[in-house]
């Protein structure tokens, strides 16, 4: 196709990809009142549990109005999550031959229910955070937290979760991709746990270890599950060309049929 024949048809699939999001925007606008009461359930419970006042504030006239519309759009998002990624694998499919496009139906067949994962144990996290955070309010005060600002931090918690779980994902497309040996990644497994568990520890501000410890963990099973999937690519691809009679991806030189010692009577 010529170059103006791909800008119209991105153009059709960016056009049918957004009508399908205005759709999904429009079945969170009437879903939106369950929604809301569940963000802010966690928010009930500690008021329930102390005298204090923490409850959310719409500070303005039209504060109410584009909370909806955002949750309604995010809501939207999700909803036809399925419609505008078969447009996107529609726009690109052409261009990729048969092996890379079962390369790329593998890697979203994996991205999305690992992204789900992270997404529902920052869910389930989530009352424990907020029970901790509203915990340094005094007695007596009253705490009441801007609804836009309880929404962004909600928001940003589910999506830190979610992408820390395609870690893997990103790390087995880097290497199909020929551009980060197994060997490297394993030479930095000590940081990589490390990380996982400050990770978890920032991402999740309660007092016991045993929370960070169960959100870490996955995390690092991960990682060794994409590091054990490289090893064997790189095996496969290494194998193969020796077969050839090229060297390994690492620079080592295949054997020659006289340097291979012999055994017989």
């Amino acid at each position: 196709m010529p170059l103006r024949a791909h800008l119209v048809e991105l153009r059709r699939r960016v056009f049918l990809a957004a009508l399908g999001v205005a759709v999904g925007a429009v079945v969170g606008w009437f879903v939106y009142d369950p929604v809301f009461s569940a963000l802010q359930r966690p928010l009930r419970v500690v008021a329930d549990d102390r005298d204090g006042l923490i409850a959310l504030n719409f500070a303005g006239v039209a504060t109410s109005f584009d909370m909806r519309l955002k949750v309604s759009f995010f809501l939207g998002v999700l909803v036809s999550s399925p419609w505008w990624l078969y447009h996107l694998w529609a726009f690109i499919t052409p261009g990729l031959t048969r092996k890379e496009r079962g390369y790329a139906v593998g890697f979203l067949a994996a991205a999305v229910p690992l992204f789900l994962a992270g997404s529902a144990i920052a869910w389930w996290v989530l009352p424990n955070a907020v029970a901790i955070l509203t915990e340094f309010t005094p007695d007596g005060a009253t705490n009441l937290i801007d609804a836009q600002t309880y929404l962004s931090f909600v928001m940003r918690m589910i999506l830190a979760f979610g992408l820390a779980f395609l870690l893997p994902v990103i790390m087995v497309a880097l290497n199909l991709a020929g551009l980060v040996r197994a060997r490297t990644w394993a030479r930095g497994w000590r940081w990589a746990v490390l990380l996982a568990f400050v990770f978890s520890a920032v991402m999740t501000p309660t007092p016991d270890a045993i929370t960070m410890i169960v959100l870490a963990l996955p995390i690092c099973v991960l990682y060794f599950a994409a590091l054990g999937l490289a090893y064997l690519h790189d095996r496969r691809v290494d194998a193969r060309r020796v077969e050839q009679g090229l060297p390994r991806l690492d620079g080592t030189e295949p054997a020659a049929a006289s340097d291979v010692p012999r055994t017989g009577a």
